[in-house]
């Protein structure tokens, strides 16, 4: 996965991708660097917690927490995920 330096550097699908790579590390440096990496970008008052320890009741597959980390950006006036451009 290649590293970029800003959450809008990012499409919500890629961003899915870091999050399910975050689940699936094989080691704690791997891991460890790919948090570092999402503290960076997802700067979430419930950081981490957002994968671990979600809210009762709340949606944490991938997706979910793509969302939560998308509309809590929006309230807050920051930047938002890459577009898409889908061919015709």
């Amino acid at each position: 996965m290649q590293k970029k330096s800003s959450l809008s550097e990012y499409t919500e699908a890629e961003f899915i991708e870091l999050i399910q790579a975050i689940g699936s590390c094989k080691t704690e440096q791997e891991r460890d660097e790919l948090l570092d990496r999402w503290d960076q970008l997802a700067p979430h008052p419930a950081g981490t917690d957002l994968l671990y320890y979600p809210e009762p009741g709340s949606d944490d597959s991938p997706e979910g927490i793509t969302q939560t980390v998308k509309a809590w950006r929006a309230a807050n006036g920051l930047p938002g995920f890459k577009e898409t451009h889908q061919s015709k």
